[in-house]
């Protein structure tokens, strides 16, 4: 955890793009993107493999990002370049993505804890996200 510009980071995940398709992908209608979860132990990893027409931003599409959470998601943005969002793809999870340094980082406020997060993500349930998968 480290404080930058009066607002607190911690780190949440790595996301690693991937052309291989991956056991347990969830699918992203809105992104055209499937994301899977990785089995490491020590750190939380999710791997992303994009459509050819996926509207993110090519550096989200190619390079490795790194996720963390932040108090303060509107100061955490406030004069940097943003290339997703906010929004709200699980609820109670605000989401931002800029470009540091050449580099994708991702940005999240939430009120849940991890456990909340992970189980939304993986089951669609409260992720609009991923939720079009789920419904039927």
């Amino acid at each position: 955890m480290f404080m930058r510009d009066d607002v607190i980071y911690e780190f949440h995940h790595i996301g690693i793009p991937t052309s291989e398709v991956r056991e347990g992908e969830r699918y992203s209608p809105q992104y055209r993107m499937y994301t899977s979860d990785s089995d490491c132990k020590l750190a939380r990893i999710q791997y992303h493999r994009f459509e050819a027409d996926s509207p993110l931003h090519e550096l989200m599409r190619r390079m490795p990002h790194l996720a963390f959470k932040v108090d303060d998601l509107d100061r955490a943005i406030d004069g940097k370049e943003v290339v997703l969002g906010p929004y709200e793809p699980i609820d109670g999870f605000r989401v931002a993505a800029i470009i540091d340094g050449g580099m994708p980082v991702e940005l999240i406020q939430t009120v849940l804890d991890d456990e909340e997060i992970w189980t939304r993500s993986v089951t669609g349930r409260h992720a609009r996200l991923y939720a079009a998968q789920y419904e039927a």
